[in-house]
């Protein structure tokens, strides 16, 4: 049982596995950011897109 459980901690084939998992959450996050900034901008620009025709459609 020693003998396995010290094979089991110099193993480091699952290290790379980890480190993969890791990185792919830090990319996750950093999408998740851009496309609620970019939602935000977007949402504004169909605001001001409603507010100008409902101007237009009111002066008319």
């Amino acid at each position: 049982m020693t003998r396995f459980l010290k094979r089991l901690g110099r193993d480091q084939s699952g290290a790379t596995a980890v480190e993969y998992g890791l990185i792919l959450a830090l990319i996750f996050l950093a999408m998740v950011g851009a496309v609620g900034t970019f939602s935000n901008q977007v949402i504004n620009t169909w605001d001001t897109v409603t507010e100008t025709s409902q101007e237009a459609i009111d002066r008319s």
